[in-house]
């Protein structure tokens, strides 16, 4: 799998990742702009200028007229945004690469923010809010990012606050752009099915001329703990969702693969210890699973789950004896066989699709600088041992980095006991 990388005058990265056997081709442009570089009063202004791109351009000036073009030739298109980066993609036909790289660098070059439009949006973005809020198994990792980063940028919500996203207004997302969106700190990342150097000119003429300006940082996470913490959220739900975790490592830490496994271990797929012990053993849980997330500065393993609400401290209680476990005795040479392998498919049937290509070589791209192949992540995760493992897992799973956060019909008074049992 080849992945060709230029970098233009302006600082403007692109990834070209050629793929002949299939009809459609993925255009991604990434962007380090997201919640980790704002402030407490612009919080969430990376996610609502997200959506801002859709609402008209200087040469489609309404939703319609784009939501149609794409819609009109089967193209699959979106956005996204995180605390690290906002992306814009759009899938289409491989004979449609000319639209798609028009569309979507028009979205990112030319937004109208029109003041009316920015009006009309917040009561969508308010409406999308109170559907997370009402949606326990998506806003428990809002809380629980809260709970154990607290008051800074990897501690606020992405979408924002209802306050900031009343107040936000014309001047505030120009100055954003102004700040955020420049060609050094953006990446251009094609794949599958199109012609390289047909695209490296039409890329080279849209994007070439751009100059860069001033650009922002942003404020490094903070890391302080010295006991467990623990977060209840009292409200009526059918379940109890819960998240469980540790301060862990980040992305370019020598032990991310390590955690990688690890988790893949605990709580990846229908035989994790977590899930044939908590769910098959004793029917505590329909969903259950864990992982690593890694930022560029920051990390943090989790157990997610949902239970029945008189079963929470049960569901504590056997999490925490999991990871307890995996600390106290090495892990069998099988089962790391058995996760090295499922990380390793997973990552090579994902990127059977176009769009997943983009996202892998874009993301390294945007965040170390570099392109590897997966190869080389796979030859990373196979040096892996077992003692890697144990002694990752004796210095992450310790009671000062312990947090708990919680969604459900619980009292304060259940505090109490849950702050006894939280405990590794």
């Amino acid at each position: 799998m080849k992945a060709n990388k230029y970098v233009l005058d302006n600082g403007l990265r692109i990834v070209l990742s050629p793929m002949r056997d299939t009809r459609a081709v993925a255009i991604q442009i990434l962007v380090e702009a997201g919640s980790k570089y704002e402030n407490k009063k612009n919080n969430g202004i990376s996610h609502f200028l997200e959506h801002m791109m859709f609402k008209g351009t200087k040469n489609r000036p309404s939703a319609k007229i784009i939501s149609e073009q794409l819609d009109s030739i089967g193209a699959e298109y979106n956005a996204f945004t995180g605390q690290e980066q906002t992306g814009y993609w759009v899938k289409l036909p491989k004979d449609k690469f000319s639209l798609g790289l028009d569309v979507v660098s028009d979205l990112y070059l030319n937004p109208l923010l029109r003041k009316e439009d920015i009006q009309m949006e917040k009561g969508v973005i308010l409406q999308e809010v109170a559907m997370y809020q009402d949606t326990p198994m998506l806003h428990i990792s809002d809380i629980f990012e809260e709970l154990i980063y607290g008051d800074q940028p990897a501690g606020w919500p992405v979408i924002g606050t209802n306050k900031n996203i009343i107040s936000f207004k014309r001047k505030d997302f120009v100055d954003y752009i102004e700040k955020h969106y420049q060609p050094s700190k953006t990446v251009l990342s094609v794949a599958g099915n199109f012609d390289g150097d047909k695209a490296l000119d039409l890329i080279k003429g849209i994007f070439g001329s751009l100059r860069n300006k001033r650009t922002f940082g942003k404020k490094r996470t903070v890391e302080s703990q010295t006991r467990p913490r623990l977060k209840i959220i009292n409200k009526k739900t059918e379940q109890t969702h819960l998240m469980l975790g540790v301060r862990s490592c980040d992305m370019f830490s020598e032990d991310r693969h390590t955690a990688s496994i690890m988790s893949v271990i605990l709580g990846s797929g229908m035989s994790s210890r977590m899930f044939l012990n908590i769910r098959e053993k004793h029917g505590l849980t329909y969903y259950i699973s864990a992982a690593n997330n890694q930022s560029t500065d920051a990390g943090y393993f989790f157990v997610k789950a949902g239970v029945q609400h008189n079963n929470l401290q049960k569901a504590v209680k056997l999490i925490i004896r999991e990871l307890q476990k995996i600390k106290e005795k090495k892990v069998s040479k099988r089962e790391l066989s058995k996760a090295m392998e499922y990380l390793k498919g997973g990552l090579l049937m994902n990127l059977e699709a176009s769009d997943e290509v983009a996202s892998f070589f874009g993301n390294q791209e945007l965040y170390r600088k570099e392109v590897k192949q997966p190869e080389e992540l796979i030859e990373k995760l196979e040096k892996v041992t077992e003692d890697d493992i144990l002694k990752l897992a004796k210095k992450i799973f310790v009671n000062r980095g312990l947090n708990l956060a919680v969604i459900g019909p619980h009292q304060d008074k259940e505090k109490d006991q849950l702050e006894k049992i939280l405990k590794i």
